[in-house]
């Protein structure tokens, strides 16, 4: 039997869930209906990622969503209580620090101009101002570093739990079934198909489904250059503990590590290859990671491995940036993905600017059209550089 909704969102993740809440909050009274394989989200990108928020980019359009997800962020456990309950996202505005080697300085200098243009209170440290922040670190080889007090880390699953909470409270409802297809009728989007054969009619769909979104749109014939890429984390103690609690610290070399409540988590930028793979190896610790925390941390040599696991990135191999917005030449077909390890960073934003676009037609808080699906075949790439 066929089920109508006004709009499905594929995907029930910290983006498809701010997507429903904004829209629910900002006044749709359509009925919205949020599709989502992984009904425990034991396999969900968000619970999986490391946490990390930073607003140290290098493009106004991801420092923009930055800042206005830092603001959210900041009062969400106030703001999205229901029924007196507070989610605890326990967001830790330690800061966000990005190591550098003489060479990476004039860059940094570049990127401090985009930041501050955009509001971001960052800031390029000397070698002794590193170590105010972090005295066990190790400056031989480094000239400075970028650093943002504002930033910091959070409970990413507690966040998109909390997203799910309100936006079934607004309304929305949450179908733990598998999307298997599209339905389009000539140019127009019709809805969905389910894994056991159910058909979900709807105008309008908003893909959120990260790289299985991607290969739903392909089975469409809607091509994008996004592959499931994992990244590993893992989690550990050392003997001598440090001084001070870490910002979130981004090594030259692509590792990086922070506190996790009285232990630590670290990873690294690892090659992009195109599986699903949720393993962790102890010995990918042992031989990319650290070495490079005992070299920067001295009291990192003494580390002991207590627990690793694995997510999944939707990496976008084109500019490696988000795709958002209005699929051009299919009527009513939505699109959020492609995030690179993003997602979490700028979910509220996001939620917010598909709210408005399809409410309204237009953006209005943040402009994310440099981000949409045509830029591609438009050539208006956006390039960002720090991308790790």
């Amino acid at each position: 039997m066929n089920k109508k909704a006004d709009v499905i969102i594929v995907g029930g993740g910290i983006n498809g869930s701010s997507v429903a809440y904004n829209l629910l909050r900002d006044g749709f009274t359509g009925k919205v209906v949020v599709f989502e394989k992984d009904k425990v989200y034991k396999y969900s990108s968000t619970p999986r990622c490391a946490g990390g928020f930073r607003q140290l980019y290098t493009t106004d359009i991801n420092v923009r969503l930055s800042r206005y997800s830092l603001n959210i962020y900041k009062h969400f456990s106030e703001d999205m209580a229901v029924g007196g309950e507070k989610p605890k996202i326990d967001f830790k505005q330690r800061g966000y620090l990005f190591l550098a080697t003489e060479k990476m300085m004039p860059q940094f200098e570049k990127n401090l101009k985009v930041q501050h243009r955009n509001g971001v209170q960052s800031r390029l440290l000397d070698k002794n101002e590193l170590l105010t922040l972090i005295p066990e670190l190790n400056v031989d080889d480094l000239a400075g570093g970028l650093f943002c007090s504002e930033s910091g880390y959070l409970d990413a699953y507690s966040v998109m739990q909390g997203y799910i909470k309100y936006a079934k409270h607004l309304g929305a409802e949450y179908v733990y079934q598998e999307v298997t297809d599209l339905v389009i009728e000539g140019r127009k989007m019709k809805g969905v198909r389910l894994d056991n054969g159910d058909i979900y009619e709807a105008p309008l769909i908003v893909n959120c489904g990260g790289s299985w979104g991607a290969q739903l749109s392909a089975k469409a014939g809607m091509k994008f250059s996004i592959v499931p890429s994992p990244r590993q984390i893992f989690q550990f103690t050392c003997e001598k503990p440090l001084e001070n609690y870490l910002p979130l610290t981004m090594d030259p070399t692509g590792v990086y590590f922070r506190h996790e409540g009285e232990q630590l988590i670290a990873g690294y930028s690892e090659p992009i290859r195109s599986a699903y793979d949720y393993s962790w190896r102890r010995e990918d610790f042992v031989e990319h990671v650290w070495p490079i925390l005992a070299h920067r941390v001295p009291n990192f040599e003494k580390a002991k491995i207590v627990r690793g696991w694995a997510g999944i990135y939707d990496y976008n191999t084109e500019d490696h940036n988000a795709i958002i917005g209005k699929y051009p030449g299919v009527d009513g077909y939505y699109v959020a993905f492609g995030f690179s390890g993003h997602g979490m960073q700028q979910a509220p934003g996001v939620g917010k600017g598909l709210s408005e676009l399809i409410r309204t037609g237009k953006y209005e808080t943040i402009d994310l059209s440099p981000l949409r699906p045509e830029r591609f075949t438009e050539h208006q790439l956006v390039v960002e550089d720090a991308i790790y």
